[in-house]
């Protein structure tokens, strides 16, 4: 009964066409090959669907000339049967068209004998990337490549943040033609792939379980498989029996098998439960639903032996091809349907002798030009084979796949298809159906563990003479072995320890057999890239350049390169200290306006002002004594109301500077200690100064980007080198400063630190940190383990161990010159500046328009000279309104009265105590009308004093004294006497 089916299926499909007319000979056969698996599902499925689309259209087309005439045979899982069998079809039978071969390896053989007899070889289940139409013209994929899919394989991966995956793949063309593109798409999303796992379809069970056992001692927990049936059958059933389908494993399958999940024996669905797949999404339709119980209903009828079989997009395809096929050749037309043969030569191969298609070529073109939609969808050939589309993601549970999302190459992952209008690409877990993994779980497995049968993390460390502080390696006496230590080594004990997990590993020093080192920092970390370290742990700087090769950790150390520089030597005692607060510009700027503003003082007053007249080298005294008196504010007294408007401003700017002096001098003999000798970079390369940095340490780049001279740049490889280096100093072949990392300058001051200190800016770097292999899941776990053993006291006391305790100052302060310089005082210096110049603007315009009648002087005979010379007579004159000319002219007045009376017998006594308010109307210095009042009534209208009570009148008989003379007398007596009033007045004659 299992073989009736195939013998009586060509007469079947014979007779199912004579009722459309071809034994009347009423339409035109075209003969077609079928060549598949007689007893493989997929090839059963495959015919039962090709006889199917025949009845299906020419039931629907039954006015077409031609007629499919198709011609089955049976590879019988076999190459070289398959190609044997083809070129039957292809000499005997001289068909023109080949459906088939099933499988990718039969297909690249029977593809060359249809590029030879340019018949088109179509097949809807060979789908590996290798097999090209681009390479033979000939073949035609009516069905999806195996490329096609590794995008949502990554897609899958990228959702739940696995870093490794490894590959389990058979050895065929069908497998190893998927690989090349997995690898693609899993570095696309930075996943690494750490071990292929290759098997032959024939393998033996201790076979496939021996490479099983190997996977089990590995760390990756996350496995795509791609292999067939037969294979990935027996696979599965030995995984569940080691115990790698229980919780903490991922498994994904490829296409290939996920459309066969439905029809696989029970057990084999039960050992994949928890399994991730993908396959082809194709739309329901209402033809589609007819289809599937029709075919449903036959197939189970002619197979009872796959009584679990169903539709799946191969049997699709399969049906698609027939439709494609047959309105090509209606198109193509029967007429001169027939091979041309070569002459025949006695003893030429049958592969010799193979005719040529007459309409091969205009047929191949017609097929690759057809398009229709049909149950698997929309059937359009690019590039010789169907394009990608939407596939489903499914998880096998229950005896079968269950949906639980969709993607797309345009959106990703959607969790629904009609949510595909979205612009952006989604690759989030939360946007897929709920999973259950292996072994029942409900958790996301994590994709790497610490296998407790592994073997130890082998762990490169630097080996190097300085600063060996951070990681030194030491021989054992006694075993000869390797003894690693120092401060980063201890870091990375601490942070495993964090882990929630063993972490069994060793430490291989990079070095060479005569104990010395294999190489730079640089070398160290590609060692990890080429896999000879699982991970290298020391005083490794995160660099950009050296991220390309692997993967750092956080860094659990300050970042940063910094310069240290000798500390200058103890200033206070330098008998010129005093004029270190001030840079030497600013003590020019600052006497140059003290002479300016003097003279301006001068220029306002000399008119006004007795104190500033007088013989020239008294008045340039003066011009001096008056400004610098304001620095202690002593100044004498200004009468000129601009020359007191300057004097304020200038005096306000002088607090300023005194107060800055003061603070800069105080911060000079208390703070001394803390300055540098230098504390800028660009100084150094202005004064081509030696600098210079650790052997062997990038910062050597770093100092060239910053334009220091290559050949002023000098190594060191140790502390005590550093040392002796700077003590030399640049001009006695040391160097004026030192680059490195924080890390080892906080070291070296930790020494030295009375010595040298840390100056200038912080050029930014990552600071130490661990290195992984790309993609490698310690790398986010230990990260998370340094921060937290460098936010606890464990990485204090691991570096008071090692450094010792910090009695330094603060190292992070930075210092600088403590000169005040120009630019701090510019504008008080550009407001006392306009200040001056606004007041002498003001009067200078004021003194020129009362002196314009020399200016504009109409004498032809005056000369612009004497012009000058006259004006500059007037300024020199005293001005008869300033206050100072009023009380020298009043001065001079009473020396001539004064004198005047002397030589006359007059006498003034005081009078008795009797008549003090008789002074007060004589004698009221405060104004002409009270003067005049006094005159009125001591000395009467006619200006003749009237003589006091008892006496006579002296002034009226006296012939030489003048009544208003006596009056000033009797005033200027009384202000010289500061307003003390006499009691009496007695004037003797």
């Amino acid at each position: 009964m299992k073989y009736s089916v195939q013998v009586l299926l060509p007469f079947i499909l014979i007779f199912s066409l004579s009722k459309f007319g071809v034994a009347q000979n009423t339409t035109i056969p075209f003969n077609v090959g079928v060549v598949l698996n007689f007893n493989k599902l997929i090839g059963r499925i495959g015919l039962s669907c090709i006889s199917m689309a025949l009845s299906d259209f020419y039931g629907t087309h039954s006015f077409y000339k031609t007629r499919l005439v198709v011609h089955t045979r049976d590879s019988k899982n076999s190459v070289v049967h398959a190609a044997s069998m083809a070129l039957d079809l292809l000499k005997n039978i001289e068909v023109q068209a080949i459906i088939g071969p099933e499988t990718s390896s039969q297909a690249d053989f029977v593809i060359d004998l249809g590029d030879q007899a340019q018949v088109p070889i179509i097949s809807f289940s060979a789908t590996s990337p290798s097999l090209s139409s681009a390479q033979t013209p000939y073949f035609v994929r009516a069905s999806l490549s195996d490329s096609s899919q590794v995008k949502a394989i990554a897609s899958i991966v990228q959702a739940f943040r696995w870093k490794e995956v490894v590959l389990i793949y058979e050895n065929t063309d069908y497998g190893n033609g998927i690989v090349p593109y997995l690898v693609d798409a899993f570095a696309a999303i930075d996943t690494r792939v750490p071990y292929r796992s290759v098997l032959s379809p024939l393998a033996t069970d201790d076979r496939i379980l021996s490479e099983l056992y190997k996977l089990m001692t590995m760390q990756t927990r996350v496995f795509v498989v791609h292999m067939s049936y037969s294979l990935a059958a027996r696979f599965f059933v030995k995984a569940k029996d080691v115990g790698m389908m229980n919780e903490g494993y991922a498994w994904i399958i490829t296409n290939g098998l996920s459309t066969q999940l439905n029809s696989m024996d029970p057990s084999i669905v039960h050992s994949m439960e928890g399994v991730l797949g993908v396959e082809p999404y194709v739309p329901m339709s209402d033809k589609l639903k007819n289809f599937n119980i029709s075919w449903t209903q036959k197939f189970h009828k002619e197979n009872p032996d796959m009584e679990r079989a169903t539709l799946n997009t191969f049997g699709l395809w399969a049906y698609d091809t027939v439709w494609a096929l047959a309105m090509a050749a209606e198109k193509v037309g029967a007429e001169n349907i027939h091979f041309q043969h070569p002459q025949v030569i006695d003893g030429l191969s049958d592969l010799s002798t193979l005719g040529i298609s007459t309409i091969g070529p205009k047929l191949l073109q017609t097929i690759l030009e057809t398009k229709f939609t049909g149950l698997s969808g929309e059937f359009s050939l690019v590039d010789g084979q169907l394009q990608s589309s939407v596939f489903r993601l499914v998880n096998v549970i229950g005896g079968g796949g269950r949906e639980i999302g969709f993607w797309t190459p345009r959106n990703g992952i959607l969790r629904e298809l009609n949510a595909a209008d979205t612009k952006f690409y989604s690759s989030l877990n939360f946007n897929l159906g709920a999973v259950v993994w292996p072994g029942n779980s409900t958790t996301m497995p994590k994709g790497w563990v610490i296998p407790t049968n592994g073997k130890k993390l082998k762990i490169g460390v630097p080996v190097k003479e300085g600063f060996t502080e951070f990681v030194k390696v030491a021989k054992d006496p006694t075993t000869n072995a390797s003894i690693v230590t120092g401060y980063c080594i201890d870091v990375f004990n601490a942070v495993i320890g964090e882990l929630p997990y063993a972490l069994p590993h060793e430490f291989i020093p990079f070095m060479n057999s005569d104990d010395t080192s294999a190489g730079t920092y640089n070398d160290l970390i590609y060692q990890v890239y080429i896999q000879k370290y699982d991970a290298v742990v020391g005083d490794i700087t995160i660099r950009a350049n050296r991220s390309i090769y692997v993967d750092f950790t956080m860094p659990f150390t300050q970042s940063g390169v910094t310069m240290i520089v000798p500390i200058k030597e103890d200033q206070r005692k330098n008998l010129w200290v005093f004029l270190k607060p001030l840079n030497w510009d600013l003590w020019f700027t600052t006497l140059a306006f003290f002479i300016f503003t003097g003279f301006v003082i001068w220029v306002l007053e000399h008119r006004v002002n007795n104190d500033f007249r007088g013989s020239p080298i008294n008045q340039l005294g003066m011009l001096f004594w008056f400004v610098f008196s304001t620095m202690v504010f002593a100044h004498k007294e200004v009468f000129s109301n601009l020359a007191r408007f300057v004097v304020i401003i200038w005096v306000f700017v002088v607090l300023i500077l005194t107060s800055s002096y003061t603070a800069s001098l105080t911060s000079m003999l208390t703070v001394q200690q803390l300055q540098p000798t230098v504390t800028d970079v660009k100084e150094l390369i202005r004064n081509g100064a030696y600098v210079g940095y650790k052997l062997d340490s990038f910062v050597f780049e770093m100092l060239k980007q910053m334009n220091f001279n290559e050949s002023k740049i000098r190594t060191y490889a140790s502390v005590e080198e550093l040392d002796e280096a700077l003590s030399k100093g640049s001009d006695n072949g040391g160097i004026a400063a030192a680059f490195d990392e924080i890390p080892y300058m906080k070291l070296f001051l930790s020494k030295y630190c009375d010595k040298y200190t840390m100056v200038g800016p912080t050029y930014k770097t990552d600071g130490f940190g661990f290195a992984f292999p790309k993609g490698s899941p310690l790398a986010s776990d230990v990260s998370r383990a340094v921060l937290n053993v460098t936010e606890g006291v464990k990485m204090s006391q691991i570096e008071q161990a090692w450094f010792g305790q910090d009695n330094c100052p603060d190292l992070s302060t930075k210092v600088s010159s403590y000169s005040l310089t120009l630019d701090s005082f510019g504008g008080l210096f550009i407001i006392t500046g306009a200040a001056s110049l606004l007041a002498l603007f003001i009067f200078l315009l004021c003194f020129f328009r009362n002196y314009d009648n020399i200016i504009r002087c109409d004498d032809p005979n005056t000369s612009t000279l004497k012009r000058i010379a006259e004006m500059a007579k007037k300024y020199d004159e005293m001005d008869p309104s300033s206050h100072d000319s009023r009380v020298t002219k009043n001065h001079k007045e009473n020396t001539r009265i004064a004198s005047s009376i002397e030589a006359s017998p007059i006498s003034i006594a005081p009078s008795p105590p009797t008549s003090p308010s008789l002074i007060d109307r004589y004698c009221n210095p405060f104004g002409e009308e009270d003067q005049e009042r006094a005159s009125t009534s001591s000395f009467g209208m006619d200006g003749n004093v009237t003589p006091l009570e008892g006496q006579g009148s002296p002034f009226s008989t006296h012939p030489n004294v003048d009544k208003r003379q006596v009056t000033e007398i009797i005033s200027t007596e009384i202000i010289v006497q500061d307003g003390e009033r006499q009691s009496a007045l007695v004037i003797n004659v």
